[in-house]
């Protein structure tokens, strides 16, 4: 098919880079058009851009000139927000309103009821919240946001051990990479030789945020899930994939084998499974006792694998256990294109589902 043309808001950014390789000869996609701030606008990427992924700087990226966040310039029904929170509050809806499709990498919505929080692996029947987003704003277009990097690999677990067993409580320690921070992130005399035991508002967001996203969809809206969350939030010195340790208390009869199970079997629906950026599989079950390892797991599935391990009894509440997710692939950018991929197949850019 005619590739779909798209635009990154934001580009220039760690987060912005990331879509950029990432949609580098995507199948679906050709990027159009890349936006940044007042002080970028009318260079060219490459020279408005300080490049720090571990891959060169796509030659079509190079010399395209850096536009302003305008739906009226741009031209394209669906856009990729890297933009700060702050920024998309006040951009993202000019792009809704004017039938622009939004998959953003933002917070600045995920807590509006209507604007769902989407993994396609496992609420892709919280795309029907978009129809109640355009109704009560009245736009054409729509938002769909990824989750919080910390929280994305987080809720995968979580639903295949809450699908199995009836999740009641949540105990959780994150250890975050620095790159989570963007760039230039965090000062180096601050996290060498250090851990940072707070990143502010972290911890609020990762507590509430899966359970929206486990929640149920019912008569247009989504019932967050019924089990509680405490979690601690930490900065370590690690360049990409967060390590959260779990600590779960189970409504059912479980099982280290069945625990085993459910993990490695799950699959997402029919309509998420052969995307191109669906992770395959969605989730591995690492049996070493010292894994999963950020610098050796990341990149599992191209890092969009959720990667988990060391799982064992928990004395206090039922299993504990390991996982690991790239932050700024399944976590940010990787999320958000294969939000659009779905999206896609099921119509919503033409303004309605397919199915």
């Amino acid at each position: 098919m005619d590739r779909i043309p798209v635009a990154v808001l934001g580009a220039t950014g760690s987060v912005g880079q990331r879509f950029v390789q990432l949609l580098d000869q995507h199948p679906w996609f050709e990027v159009r058009a890349l936006t940044g701030s007042p002080r970028s606008q009318g260079r060219t990427y490459r020279e408005a851009c300080r490049w720090v992924l571990e891959t060169p700087m796509p030659d079509w990226a190079r010399t395209k000139v850096i536009q302003p966040s305008d739906p009226e310039l741009l031209g394209t029904r669906l856009v990729f927000s890297a933009l700060p929170s702050r920024a998309a509050k006040e951009v993202e809806p000019m792009f809704a309103q004017t039938g622009v499709l939004v998959c953003s990498n933002a917070s600045a919505y995920r807590d509006e009821p209507e604007v769902p929080i989407l993994l396609p692996e496992i609420n892709p029947e919280h795309t029907g919240l978009l129809a109640v987003q355009q109704q009560v704003r009245g736009w054409n277009g729509a938002i769909v946001t990824n989750a919080n990097c910390t929280s994305t690999g987080t809720s995968i677990a979580l639903k295949a051990l809450h699908d199995a067993f009836g999740v009641q409580k949540v105990f959780l320690v994150s250890m975050q990479a620095i790159s989570g921070a963007g760039y230039p992130g965090v000062p180096a005399l601050d996290i060498v030789d250090n851990v940072i035991p707070y990143i502010g508002g972290e911890e609020l967001k990762v507590e509430w945020e899966s359970r929206k996203i486990l929640g149920a969809f019912r008569d247009g809206a989504v019932e967050p899930a019924a089990f509680v969350i405490s979690a601690h939030t930490n900065r370590v010195a690690v360049r990409d994939g967060h390590t959260v340790c779990l600590s779960l208390a189970f409504e059912k009869p479980w099982t280290l084998a069945a625990a085993y199970k459910a993990l490695a079997g799950y699959q997402a629906c029919p309509a998420a499974r052969d995307l191109p950026s669906a992770p395959r599989p969605v989730i591995v079950v690492r049996e070493e006792a010292d894994r999963p390892q950020p610098y050796l797991d990341r990149m599992t599935g191209r890092g969009m694998t959720t990667v988990v391990g060391r799982l064992r009894p928990d004395p206090l509440f039922d299993l504990k256990l390991v996982v690991l997710s790239h932050n700024t692939i399944r976590g940010a950018a990787g999320g958000s294109i294969y939000n659009a991929e779905y999206l896609v197949s099921q119509g919503w850019l033409e303004g309605r589902p397919a199915v």
